[in-house]
């Protein structure tokens, strides 16, 4: 497994295995057939809700927490120094854990410099390894940085082919943040695009391996999620082979500049 290393020297593994819209009740299988198959980074959210799930796949694998990456995020209502605090322990309790390798702020929204504050103190006080944020925009970001002690090293926003955030990577390498995807596999829409079909018929690979392998080659984190066996298997399975440059073009054909999910500057939940 490749990994990238954050501007504390952290090092994150490339390829996580995402946890969005699984239930609790079948997170625990899917992480551990995860964990079994090779992943060593598990991507959850106390929006979720299947952080109970998430923390009993972990502890069922057998594998030692200190060879787990794990993420969990602070949602929208928690926002706020004493309730950003509180939520953190509610996560850590749920997951079964007494630390957490990142913890982000979900979306942007009035209190970001609050809670970052108590990002900030749970990463002093070494119940986190790396904080950062995740759907924010440039402004976003410039904004909360008048404040900030520490800068944000991760922003985990939409990006994928049709939508592949050229500007806010661009922004994020000039700070020093690793740029995380969600929706790499475009919530499924990648497998109807007929210039990746192609492609992967070119490599003997799967659609979502060739969509995969784009964001490693852009030097992106990726966080597929598949409850399918195999499919949790072949996603992993992408260090085989190299899209070359041809490809690499013709994936960029793919690029209209339109989400699949929400705006963070029109957000409302």
């Amino acid at each position: 497994m490749i990994s990238l290393k954050l501007s504390n020297g952290i090092e994150i593994p490339q390829i996580g295995f995402g946890t969005f819209e699984i239930p609790d009740d079948t997170a625990a299988e899917a992480v551990k057939t995860a964990l079994e198959a090779g992943y060593r980074h598990i991507d959850t959210a106390a929006i979720y809700r299947n952080e109970n799930g998430v923390g009993k796949g972990i502890k069922e694998s057998g594998i030692p927490r200190n060879e787990i990456f794990l993420t969990s995020k602070l949602w929208n209502d928690d926002q706020g120094y004493d309730t950003a605090l509180k939520a953190f322990d509610e996560s850590l309790k749920k997951l079964g854990t007494d630390y957490l390798d990142l913890y982000l702020i979900h979306w942007p929204k009035a209190k970001n410099k609050e809670s970052w504050k108590a990002l900030e103190k749970l990463y002093k006080d070494g119940r986190v390894k790396s904080i950062g944020v995740s759907n924010f925009k440039e402004h976003h970001l410039d904004d909360l940085l008048t404040e900030a002690e520490i800068i944000p090293m991760i922003n985990q926003v939409e990006l994928h082919p049709q939508f592949p955030q050229k500007e806010i990577r661009k922004y994020c390498m000039e700070k020093g943040i690793i740029v995380e995807a969600w929706a790499s596999l475009m919530q499924g829409q990648i497998f109807d695009k007929k210039i990746v079909i192609q492609i992967a018929e070119k490599h003997g690979k799967t659609v979502s391996q060739v969509g995969i392998r784009w964001a490693v080659q852009n030097g992106i984190v990726t966080i597929p999620k598949s409850t399918h066996i195999q499919r949790i298997k072949e996603n992993l399975n992408v260090f085989d082979f190299e899209l070359d440059q041809d490809d690499m073009l013709k994936m960029e054909e793919l690029n209209k500049g339109i989400r699949i999910g929400r705006d963070p500057d029109k957000i409302d939940f």
